[in-house]
């Protein structure tokens, strides 16, 4: 994980209907202040020994640093692919009212 104060996150699932789960529940619990979700995007990949093309989605969270091994975590525990992209990008500038707001909304 970074040092820094704020991060974000990003996984990636096989489903509009699962990102929205993923989002959802981690803004629920305060794991982050928002989650955003694109896609799809096609994704290629190795996994077991072939290479796949999927449809995907991705969703970005915005959380803390102080609530990043409980998002982590709470993705892991909910997420349905064996191993799940979990990708931190720390958050080094950003306007005051925003990152207060982000640190607010997961207290």
């Amino acid at each position: 994980m970074a040092d820094a104060a704020y991060l974000a996150v990003l996984t990636t699932t096989d489903s509009e209907n699962r990102a929205r789960q993923l989002a959802a529940t981690a803004v629920e619990k305060r794991l982050a202040a928002c989650a955003q979700i694109d896609g799809p995007v096609t994704s290629v990949y190795r996994w077991q020994e072939k290479i796949e093309t999927e449809a995907e989605w991705r969703v970005l969270y915005k959380t803390t640093a102080a609530r990043y091994a409980e998002l982590e975590a709470h993705i892991k525990d909910v997420h349905t692919y064996d191993t799940p992209e979990v990708i931190v990008t720390p958050i080094t500038a950003g306007s005051d009212a925003y990152l207060a707001w982000l640190r607010t909304e997961t207290i």
